[in-house]
């Protein structure tokens, strides 16, 4: 006897994805000790490239973006309402000084939160891309468990750099908050401690920038593409950096210039700019560790 098919609505369908998330996500604890272990320890070759590799990456990030469309945007739209919450959580504690470090520190932990961008990336490059759910792919990777301990490894960092940058501003403009955001933005610029500071966090968030850019710019695609633990991803993510320092410094800068410019209309502009280097980024990692 033939059996019917049953087609599901897409409210069927997003609740059963969530439901397949969230049992993965309650098993990732366990993975996550052996998220340095892995059956292939070996670091793979890197590939140099130059220039002209990051106009391409860029260009195809544009066309993934492009065939995900508003469906990408929708995804994204959550990364500025959080960074909204947070920076007016700030503003509520008189904490002003770490409106920047807040918001330029988001580059540190960008990495992970781009990693359902990079899943879309791979789904579509196979040919079995769906939609915004794609995201939720990751959730079922058996690399879950080292995905989720490099993004603590890059939650650490942040709070680091938050807390460097608020003793920066206690040895310098501190310890009495601004009384406005005018205020303290003409302590920056008018006066020498502010400079200072200002002189002072660039140098710290820079080593900051440097870290991450050498323990995640392919470490996050490489965990979702292949069976290697934790500790050859960064490994190779290393090796990438050091066989590539021209490029890499590039790709960094561009990552910074393009932040910063999304940032700017009340970080909204992130809702494009950010899936685009996302999406740049899985490109990135195909160019530097050819199949």
């Amino acid at each position: 006897m033939a059996i019917q098919q049953h087609i599901r609505n897409p409210i069927e369908w997003g609740w059963d994805s969530l439901k397949q998330t969230g049992r993965a996500m309650g098993s990732a604890g366990e993975t996550m000790e052996g998220a340095w272990e892995g059956h292939d320890r070996s670091v793979p070759r890197v590939r140099r490239i130059t220039a002209a590799d990051l106009r391409d990456v860029l260009r195809q990030g544009f066309d993934d973006f492009g065939a995900y469309r508003t469906d990408v945007i929708f995804l994204c739209l959550l990364y500025p309402i959080v960074g909204l919450v947070l920076s007016r959580l700030i503003w509520g504690y008189g904490m002003v000084p770490l409106l920047f470090p807040l918001a330029s520190g988001f580059a540190l932990i960008a990495p992970f939160f781009a990693v359902g961008l990079y899943e879309m990336s791979r789904r579509r490059e196979a040919g079995r891309a769906e939609g915004w759910a794609d995201a939720f792919g990751v959730a079922r990777s058996p690399a879950l468990g080292s995905i989720m301990a490099l993004g603590l490894l890059l939650l650490a960092l942040f709070v680091l750099w938050l807390g460097a940058a608020h003793i920066i501003w206690l040895m310098t403009l501190g310890p009495e908050p601004p009384i406005s955001l005018q205020a303290f933005a003409q302590d920056v610029v008018g006066t020498s401690a502010g400079r200072t500071m200002a002189i002072v966090g660039l140098a710290v968030g820079f080593v900051f920038a440097l870290a991450v850019l050498m323990l995640s710019v392919v470490s996050f695609p490489l965990l979702l593409d292949r069976d290697v633990g934790l500790g050859t991803a960064i490994a190779t993510s290393v090796e990438v950096v050091r066989e590539n320092p021209g490029p890499m410094a590039l790709w960094g800068l561009i990552i910074a210039a393009a932040l910063a410019l999304g940032s700017i209309p009340l970080l909204l502009g992130l809702a494009i700019v950010f899936p685009v280097l996302g999406h740049a980024t899985w490109h990135l990692y195909r160019k530097v560790l050819p199949r």
